[in-house]
């Protein structure tokens, strides 16, 4: 049979694949589709970078396998696909080519998923938009004139314009949070050491990094988390899988949670009308069912602990670049990374190794805070960001200075990086739209190593305040 976008948009990647599975829809189908999409829209947001030519013989294997035949792409930051181009974002890497895959992309593969390409990163995953110096800015499917967030936009506007139900994201300060509040899709960061970061990277940025997937239903978010988590071969640690897999678990409602939510930041600054609502209304339906909520956040010292991350990704970030141009023999050019990129590599150089090894102390201490909040809390609750998608040029890598491009940053998205230090499952759920029509996502955040829960509670949510078939109109 042939199927419509229409049809193709009624699916989430478990349906899909249960549709390929008995017979509904072919895989061939599938994969036509999904390649028809992208062919319509992507030159509207500008979600994928690189579409590859050969996944049209990859879309066969287990036919039993969870998501057989269902289509993904992987972002084009820190995740080699053996064969395909991984750029970071950048014209520095333009052209690097990896031989293997990494083991999150392997046990996509296994399990179904067939990898049609890129999707488009801000360089290095610096920014919370993506708004390159050559080329075009990937856009919001809600409203071109808006970002599509980042570090994942592009992931995030490609599920939301309807390319494909679900895909790859990573995530070290926000980047799947952030582009899933504002695209009106679900985004889990999991726990710190449960989706494996190798074989090319241990200790991925020093435990900040993690990768997942944004998608349109909590079943999906839960059902990939189940087929990617666990250790990989030499680990240097990693956060046990439950006994029960995660979609099991969101069979079942959370029981009654203490939930903990702020409506302003960590310092005490108001965010935009539309966010605190959306938090808001978020605690009246968690009071409709039946859960105990209070007002109140954890008390750190979010300065001193965003500085401390941000030195480390800075030094890693000039690691890495000092990498390729020995690979390259030759140093950066001016024009083979923004502005604000060279800035930070020069700042990162800087850093002495004192200095380096100081700022695990730091992270340690304003770590070990927001652990004991949540001794007295399940759950914690903020906006996912300060403010609702901005317009394209407001974060430019270009036209700001170092400093405007860090205070832009910090007004609009100071909710998500404390939880990258913590490792705490952090999770970006729809629950609001403004009178515009631009979403606006609510963070959930856990225990450590409690991704089912935090799990279980998003589908009750999801169940109480669907969002599933509220689309943007691309």
């Amino acid at each position: 049979m042939s199927i419509t976008f229409t049809d193709y948009r009624a699916f989430d990647a478990m349906g899909l694949a249960n549709a390929v599975r008995r017979g509904d829809i072919s895989r061939r189908e599938v994969l036509e589709a999904t390649l028809a999409r992208v062919a319509t829209v992507n030159p509207q947001v500008n979600a994928v970078t690189y579409v590859h030519e050969a996944a049209a013989s990859e879309a066969s294997g287990d036919a039993q396998a969870p998501f057989a035949g269902v289509p993904y792409f992987i972002k084009d930051l820190h995740a080699p696909v053996a064969g395909m181009p991984l750029a970071h974002g950048s014209r520095l890497f333009a052209g690097d080519v990896h031989d293997f895959d990494s083991e999150t992309v392997a046990r996509l593969r296994r399990a179904g998923f067939v990898i049609l390409g890129r999707t488009a990163s801000s360089e290095f995953g610096m920014n919370a938009s993506i708004e390159p110096s050559l080329g075009q800015p990937t856009r919001n499917p809600w409203s071109l004139a808006h970002t599509a967030g980042g570090s994942s936009g592009g992931a995030g506007a490609a599920v939301a314009s309807g390319m494909l139900p679900a895909t790859h994201a990573t995530d070290s300060g926000g980047s799947i949070r952030i582009p899933a509040s504002c695209n009106g899709l679900v985004g889990l960061k999991p726990t710190r050491g449960l989706i494996p970061t190798g074989p090319h990277r241990g200790e991925a940025s020093h435990g900040l990094s993690h990768e997942h997937a944004v998608t349109r239903s909590v079943r999906d978010c839960a059902a990939i988390l189940d087929v990617t988590a666990g250790p990989d071969t030499g680990a240097p640690y990693f956060t046990a899988k439950p006994a029960e897999s995660y979609l099991q678990a969101i069979a079942r409602p959370p029981g009654r949670l203490r939930i903990a939510f702020t409506t302003t930041t960590f310092d005490g600054r108001a965010v935009d009308a539309e966010c605190r609502t959306a938090v808001e209304n978020t605690v009246r339906l968690l009071q409709d069912l039946g859960h105990e909520v209070e007002e109140r956040r954890p008390e750190f010292d979010g300065a001193a602990l965003g500085a401390a991350c941000g030195t480390l990704l800075l030094t890693g970030l000039a690691a890495l670049v000092d990498a390729r141009e020995t690979q390259l023999g030759r140093s950066a050019r001016p024009d083979e990374m923004d502005a604000v990129v060279h800035a930070a590599i020069a700042m990162g150089r800087k850093v002495s190794g004192v200095q380096y090894a100081s700022r695990f102390a730091v992270i340690n201490r304003e770590v070990r805070r927001i652990g004991r909040f949540f001794e007295g809390a399940d759950v914690f609750i903020t906006p996912t960001m300060a403010k609702p998608p901005v317009a394209i040029g407001q974060l430019s890598m270009q036209t700001l200075t170092m400093e405007q491009f860090q205070q832009a940053m910090a007004a609009f998205c100071p909710f998500t990086g404390a939880f990258n230090a913590t490792g705490q499952p952090a999770m970006s759920l729809p629950l609001h739209w403004t009178a515009a029509g631009l979403p606006v996502g609510v963070q959930f955040v856990g225990r450590f190593g409690e991704d089912a829960r935090l799990l279980q509670l998003a589908a009750q949510l999801e169940q109480a305040a669907p969002w599933f078939k509220r689309t943007a109109s691309l």
